[in-house]
């Protein structure tokens, strides 16, 4: 069966849990899972729950959340290697359905490019479906992609004062 690559981005809520969802569905059909999570490295609710998962497979590739200011030379390093772990795991037979969170919040942050991520997937096995999240997907990835979903920001709460609350946003 071929994959195909996914996007889902956008400025609304909800391109993480989607991908999270998909992932529980391809666990729940038998299907190995890899999640890659760029720029996160706090502790977020789903790891609790996707690390129990006999086939799901998470790993951070961050060291915090720098998305209010700049990323530092640490920052770009974790990203840089988390891209290169990725890639040899993706030219494997090992997974069925790959996750790359955030991975366009990396590009638009410069962590690394999209020359750099799209080389990862053009080498790919073929039977692996790919799911890339972040906002401000590149117009490249776009037209690269086979399915594309924005999600798209009416109306938010933040804008409220109200916070990040555990087991909703983190």
């Amino acid at each position: 069966m071929k994959g195909y690559i996914q996007v889902y981005t956008g400025n609304g809520k909800g391109k993480t849990t989607a991908a999270i969802g998909l992932a529980i569905r391809a666990a729940g059909a038998g299907k190995k899972v890899y999640i890659a999570q760029f720029v996160k490295g706090m502790h977020y609710s789903e790891l609790n729950t996707l690390s129990k998962i006999p086939n799901i497979t998470i790993k951070q590739f961050g060291r915090g959340c720098f998305i209010r200011s700049k990323p530092e030379k640490e920052d770009i390093e974790a990203a840089k290697l988390g891209l290169s772990e990725c890639a040899k795991i993706l030219k494997s037979n090992e997974f069925d359905l790959f996750i790359l969170d955030e991975a366009n919040i990396a590009i638009y942050y410069n962590l690394f490019s999209f020359e750099e991520l799209k080389k990862i997937i053009e080498e790919k096995a073929e039977h692996i479906e790919l799911v890339i999240t972040g906002r401000y997907a590149p117009q490249e990835l776009i037209d690269l992609a086979d399915l594309v979903t924005e999600m798209k920001e009416i109306k938010h709460y933040y804008a409220n004062g109200v916070e990040a609350r555990a087991g909703i946003e983190k």
